[in-house]
């Protein structure tokens, strides 16, 4: 097993909580995590037909089987399961007696609000990090690689070809996991959709454009993205409010949260493809501002992670709020700086009068650097940016954490 940063929060959470959640994509890793950080806890899958009927069929004889309780996977295809959860911990008090795990944030989210609030902490597990692949021995020099291959768990820990993998994991998503979360029919318009937005990651959002070439309608579109949203495959990055008296860009960005998984809907089938793609900055950028959400989130944090751009085009990548202190970062695939790449940061700068300490350049390279613009940043080394903005004691267990869920 590759060892996860979020181990030693899932664990420290199930001390304070009768019910521990564990949140994300399929196959990042989270039925692993928790059996890793539970050996003790039985273990049921709800995918299993067999135990999905049971619990369905006799909720409270299900959950009477397991009297020290349970982890419970993909506790989303039970929903009904929730509310007798809900009684059983109430009369229990007993923490980490529950642990969940989920790969639909919709349905999750909804059940949890209705049901486990105050009771249940979340978090969301995303594919690996780099930080966690290069702790496992996986070290490379070449960012074309992790854009390539991508951070799935599996594709390490079974050294799968990841041109053989994606088509697949994509395949079944369609055909699988679009149906339990709304029955589209066509999903051959789904599946073009899908393709369209790899086409536009990191970009503006715009459903009407999207909409029109899929042959869809606007509210088609925005429903369609909400399934992507909810299924972990996508994720819109907010713009940032603070406006210095400008008109502001009010609409969201959209990123994947793997880039492995886009180069595959972009038809990339091999690194030396990627290396010359005309979407090679926009995949690098996706990988990065998910690194960033890693970070955060393999910590228990809430990202507050946002970019800023103004109606006259002015834009800054990325802007990590940290206690209302800003954190500006450009992000350039090349690997070698120029001057121009710093554009972003100096008027920045000159609209806030920011230090240089505040404001960083994650590139393509692999030197660490301090410039007088702000601080120059590998990509491999992306972790950096959080310097002294979280107190963490090298577990990755933040000592103090925002409240969640």
């Amino acid at each position: 097993m590759i060892k996860r940063q979020m181990e030693a929060k899932l664990v420290n959470l199930a001390t304070k909580f009768p019910v521990a959640s564990v949140i994300g994509p399929r196959q990042s890793g989270k039925t692993t995590l928790a059996r890793v950080a539970f050996p003790q806890k039985s273990y049921a899958s709800l995918e299993d037909p067999d135990t999905r009927e049971f619990a369905l069929s006799d909720p409270r004889g299900f959950l009477a089987s397991y009297p020290d309780g349970a982890i419970f996977d993909e506790i989303q295809r039970t929903p009904d399961l929730f509310s007798y959860i809900q009684t059983i911990v109430d009369n229990e008090q007993h923490p980490g007696f529950y642990i969940l795990t989920g790969s639909n944030n919709y349905l999750l989210h909804e059940k949890i609000s209705q049901t486990l609030a105050g009771r249940v902490a979340i978090l969301r597990l995303l594919p690996l990090s780099i930080e966690e692949v290069k702790f496992a021995g996986y070290k490379t020099e070449r960012c074309e690689q992790y854009l390539f291959q991508g951070l799935y768990p599996r594709i390490y820990d079974k050294k799968i070809e990841p041109e053989t993998w994606y088509p697949n994991y994509i395949q079944t998503y369609i055909e699988r996991d679009v149906r339990l979360i709304k029955n589209i029919t066509a999903l051959s318009a789904f599946q073009r959709f899908l393709k369209l937005c790899a086409g536009r990651t990191g970009q503006i959002l715009n459903l009407s454009s999207l909409g029109n070439d899929c042959g869809i309608t606007h509210n088609t579109a925005k429903a369609w993205i909400s399934i992507l949203e909810s299924s972990f495959i996508i994720f819109l990055l907010q713009p940032h409010h603070a406006n210095f008296k400008k008109r502001l860009v009010k609409s969201p960005k959209l990123y994947f949260y793997d880039p492995g998984l886009l180069s595959s809907l972009l038809g990339i089938e091999s690194e030396k493809q990627l290396s010359t793609h005309y979407l090679k900055g926009n995949i690098f950028e996706t990988m990065i501002i998910s690194e960033l959400f890693k970070y955060r989130l393999n910590r228990g944090l809430l990202p507050h992670i946002y970019f800023w751009r103004d109606s006259s085009g002015n834009e800054i990548d990325c802007l990590i709020d940290s206690a209302g202190i800003l954190s500006a970062v450009e992000i350039k695939a090349g690997k070698t700086v120029v001057a121009d790449y710093f554009k972003g940061l100096n008027y920045w700068r000159s609209l806030t009068g920011d230090k240089t300490e505040q404001t960083s350049l994650i590139y393509g390279g692999n030197e660490m650097q301090k410039r007088a613009q702000g601080n120059v940043i590998s990509w491999s080394n992306t972790a950096s940016v959080f310097s002294g903005q979280t107190k963490d004691n090298g577990t990755g267990t933040c000592l103090v954490p925002k409240k969640l869920i």
